[in-house]
């Protein structure tokens, strides 16, 4: 797809296909495809989504966190993968691409991107991709469904969050542990008390903290616009995050995206036979998920499977080694099944599963300043 990349009235065109991954969207770039030095990939970035600006007007960014989202995508040396996934967070109003969380929502996409992109190729009925996320180091296996060798995005697949219903992509995590911190209690404990509220530090796919929403006066239930219009009980928490960004040797997290918030309740529907379920409210930290983040379901569903946090404490732990979760949050419910091994105080993740689903918008080239690339035009040009 280089051969694309041209100037056009002091604009570059970089190739890009933007897609939808479970709840979220975002453009997919080729690795190839961008300048390789860090901050001249920033501004090229920040000039594709239209960032910093709250509306992202000269951009291709939606104006909200679950759509001001980057994957870039690159052939992987890892031994078990074939695709490396670098995530970018992209701040709607700073000049920031955060490349220190990960989404899973938009990894229900890198399958579907790579196959398209000829950078896998396509088995029928079924082609697995194996995936290295960058950020975290996990390796996913994604498999797509690719009748008679072309991606299907049409299906009977349905997830909250998403009108409609499309064809299943399955996602299986493993070595999801430790990613950021490399330990899954980061703070040597299951639980914590930081500013007087009870707290479990947990590093299982997406670094978090987790709450009992009463104990920040919530019920648990609310809706996002409630819970993003409370500023006093995000402040609260925001300075509950920050220090336990430092316990968990994130350091200074304050301009940050991780670790992410979970406020728990008790779950409102039944949990699956054998399994469990609750109410969880995920914060991307600084306002309220619309629906739930992949990683964060993993992390949650992995804390109640584990003896002493306090996602154990507000619904009881599921017995053996294998469980489903289901995870109610504003728009639905999503589930997760979580693989451990050991007992008691010993027990661990091994890994988890999920279904997403995930759709092709478009494919073309995103036009940028120029004066982004900055020297970084000549190596493309090159």
């Amino acid at each position: 797809m280089r051969n694309l990349l041209r100037t056009r009235t002091g604009q570059i065109g970089v190739p890009c296909i933007l897609m939808r991954g479970g709840t979220s969207k975002g453009p997919f770039f080729l690795a190839d495809d961008l300048p390789s030095e860090p901050k001249a990939r920033e501004r090229v970035l920040l000039a594709a989504m239209g960032s910093p600006d709250t509306r992202q007007i000269n951009g291709i960014g939606g104006a909200d966190t679950l759509t001001s989202k980057i994957a870039i995508i690159s052939k992987s040396k890892h031994p078990n993968a074939e695709i490396d996934y670098l995530f970018g967070q992209c701040s709607i109003d700073k000049a920031l691409v955060d490349f220190s969380p990960n989404c899973g929502n938009m990894l229900a996409a890198v399958g579907p991107y790579a196959i398209e992109t000829g950078l896998v190729p396509a088995q029928s009925p079924v082609t697995k991709v194996r995936i290295h996320n960058v950020n975290t180091g996990a390796v996913i296996t994604a498999t797509v469904q690719t009748p008679d060798g072309i991606v299907n995005y049409d299906g009977e697949a349905s997830i909250h969050g998403v009108p409609g219903s499309s064809a299943p992509v399955y996602l299986e995590f493993s070595n999801i542990v430790g990613g950021k911190t490399g330990k899954l209690f980061p703070t040597g404990h299951a639980l914590d008390v930081i500013d007087g509220v009870e707290v479990t530090c947990i590093d299982v796919a997406m670094p978090m903290v987790l709450m009992r929403a009463e104990a920040l006066g919530k019920t648990g239930y609310e809706s996002k616009p409630e819970l993003d219009a409370d500023k006093a009980m995000i402040a609260r928490f925001e300075a509950i995050r920050r220090k336990a960004g430092a316990l968990m040797g994130l350091g200074d997290v304050s301009e940050k995206v991780v670790p992410k918030v979970g406020l728990l309740a008790a779950p409102r529907g039944l949990a699956p036979a054998g399994g469990a379920a609750i109410t969880s409210r995920y914060f991307v930290p600084w306002n309220c998920h619309a629906a739930h983040a992949v990683t964060g379901a993993l992390c949650v569903g992995s804390a109640i499977m584990l003896p002493g946090t306090v996602a154990s404490q507000v619904v009881a732990s599921p017995d053996g080694p294998f469980a489903d979760i289901v995870i109610e949050h504003p728009t639905g419910s999503m589930g997760v099944a979580i693989e451990t091994t050991g007992e008691g105080a010993a027990k661990t993740i091994n890994g988890g599963s999920f279904l997403r689903t995930a759709r092709l918008l478009f494919a073309g080239e995103v036009f940028v300043p120029a004066a982004a690339w900055g020297d970084a035009r000549l190596e493309k040009a090159a």
